[in-house]
């Protein structure tokens, strides 16, 4: 079903449910007949058991994606942009106090933002750096990643 996935992304939602309903779904529905088939063949109290079980007392959720494009397969994509979160845990901890710990946590926001608006984080960042000393505090929101254009930024320092 990767494969499926691999070759509709980019596609329209219409297009990635007619084509997941047309090949995923019947290996879906070949799949929960196995899964029913299986539980015949073990025991009731074995591990692989429960684990089909589990699959199929949730079946809904996991093939929801089949009758709509616009859900992905998994949710990888917001896995890895929690993993930040989850492996600075730790760092935190080390920030040396709340206040620390709450720049730290700003810091992490606005390089995220950065990377989900396609910016550079570090370029990014240099560019607030560079103006944020003069800045009028009343117009802050215009420094952030949704609204920077680091175009202009790229043109001086190629030109340089």
């Amino acid at each position: 079903m990767y494969g499926i996935e691999t070759a509709i992304r980019g596609q329209s939602a219409d297009i990635r449910r007619e084509i997941r309903q047309a090949r995923s779904g019947p290996l879906l529905d070949a799949l929960y007949r196995w899964f029913k088939e299986l539980l015949t063949q073990v025991s009731a109290k074995s591990e692989l058991a429960v684990a089909t079980r589990y699959a199929m007392s949730r079946w809904k959720a996991l093939t929801r994606f089949v009758a709509d494009g616009t859900i992905e397969i998994d949710n990888n994509a917001a896995e890895r942009a929690l993993r930040a979160v989850a492996l600075g845990r730790k760092n935190y901890l080390f920030a040396g106090s709340d206040a620390g710990g709450e720049r730290a946590a700003a810091i992490y926001s606005l390089v995220g933002s950065a990377k989900l608006h396609g910016l550079d984080p570090q370029a990014y960042l240099r560019h607030v750096i560079e103006r944020i000393a003069g800045h009028p505090v009343n117009r802050i929101e215009e420094l952030l990643p949704w609204r920077v254009d680091l175009q202009p930024d790229l043109a001086n320092r190629l030109a340089a």
